[in-house]
């Protein structure tokens, strides 16, 4: 898994770590496709609130880059 700058930016306003991404993945309970082509939307939960987060596999690379995540309110 690798993490976007704008992700890595957004981690202290959001109040999550590098880790949490992960933990979120481990909670997915929904999978999307998203408006950008080629990204998709994961619904997850994360101490006891709703994210979303949105990624973006590399075939390349064989990872999946996280784009950004954000609390669902």
């Amino acid at each position: 898994m690798e993490l976007t700058p704008h992700l890595l930016k957004h981690m202290v306003d959001r109040q999550f770590n590098e880790l949490d991404p992960r933990f979120m993945m481990d909670n997915a309970f929904n999978f999307l496709d998203n408006d950008e082509e080629g990204r998709f939307l994961i619904e997850t939960r994360q101490d006891g609130r709703r994210w979303n987060v949105i990624v973006e596999p590399s075939s390349a690379d064989e990872v999946l880059i996280v784009v950004t995540a954000y609390p669902v309110d």
